[in-house]
């Protein structure tokens, strides 16, 4: 018999019922009460207290083949969550442990222990597990160090800069002495947020002219390294600033993902042979061995005051689908975290 604490009878899950075309919309979802069962041999029963809502997700929507599998229609969306154990019938996980696992968009996960890793809510608040030292904290640190080779003196170009990523990116890039940081946001209260909190050296909102020419601005010596989480005219002009030997991460194109059609940017891919520039995608798992490095680098810049982060905290399991689309249309900074909590 599994160590318990008080099961309830049933729980809320979001379910996928319709695949979207091109945006999203509420109606392609539905909150479904489910019942809840006591976890198998190996598994414990988590009540979520936060959970995540992330770019990605958007293409798991959709019926194509890719990195990760799509969401199934009519069955219970996943994503990343963090709560406490309720029950247990695994080893070395209690009732009472705190554990991120990947049984998000619900109130209650029945997880494989070998997939939740416990949490200390002493060391950090609960929810930054899931952003600035979780995946997408990692996301940023592999992404800058690893994938774009950053080396100190670089100019760094950060697009969505005031998201949960972009804005790890550049603080990172800061700390480790890049020469010039530059990011861009969609609002005037974003790029504020990037220089005078987050430490920026320049910042634009992109949605008060072209993008090429802002960027020329903020970067008149060129940038080094672009870390791309939008794609199509913010890689454009990327490719237009890079100086020779410029690398570029593409985190994601954003942009681009509720977009029935591709964007005919960037039309300028030829500089990238004359400039010997480096153009590379990234998926966090390809970085799980980075893991300990970054939580002990990022958690001592945390505790010391150096790494800031932003959070936008939306209530209610009911609120999951206002908080995706939110986060799709921009409206969240930093990381977009939804709170199951009473």
């Amino acid at each position: 018999m599994p160590a318990t604490s008080e099961i309830p009878a049933t729980g809320r899950e979001w379910h996928l019922v319709a695949r979207p075309q091109g945006w999203p919309k509420p109606e392609d979802f539905a909150l479904r009460e489910t019942p809840v069962t006591e976890p198998g041999p190996g598994q414990v029963l988590v009540r979520n207290l936060y959970m995540s809502v992330d770019p990605y997700m958007r293409g798991r929507m959709n019926d194509v083949k890719s990195y990760a599998p799509p969401y199934k229609l009519d069955h219970p969306m996943d994503g990343g969550a963090v709560g406490q154990v309720i029950a247990s019938a695994a080893d070395g996980i209690a009732v009472g442990d705190h554990v991120l696992h990947f049984g998000g968009w619900r109130e209650y996960a029945r997880v494989d222990a070998k997939h939740a890793v416990k949490v200390d809510p002493a060391a950090a608040p609960l929810s930054a597990y899931l952003g600035v030292l979780g995946m997408t904290g990692l996301t940023a640190y592999a992404g800058l160090i690893e994938v774009a080779s950053f080396k100190e003196g670089d100019a760094v170009f950060v697009s969505g800069a005031a998201g949960a990523v972009g804005s790890q990116v550049g603080q990172i890039a800061k700390l480790k002495g890049a020469s010039r940081v530059i990011g861009s946001a969609g609002s005037d209260d974003k790029v504020r947020l990037l220089t005078e909190e987050y430490g920026f050296d320049a910042a634009f909102n992109y949605k008060k002219g072209p993008v090429a020419e802002q960027l020329k601005e903020a970067a008149p010596d060129g940038i080094d390294v672009y870390f791309d989480n939008v794609g199509g005219e913010h890689l454009e002009a990327a490719i237009g600033r890079l100086n020779v030997h410029g690398r570029v991460t593409v985190c994601g194109m954003i942009a681009q993902y509720n977009a029935p059609e591709p964007p005919a940017a960037p039309r300028n891919l030829a500089l990238v042979i004359g400039k010997r520039l480096r153009i590379q995608g990234m998926l966090v798992n390809d970085h799980q061995h980075l893991q300990q490095q970054f939580v002990e680098e990022v958690g001592g810049w945390l505790r010391e005051g150096k790494l800031h982060y932003r959070e936008t905290v939306v209530k209610g399991v009911d609120s999951a689908v206002d908080a995706f689309l939110g986060m799709l249309r921009g409206e969240n900074t930093g990381k977009m975290i939804v709170s199951l909590t009473n």
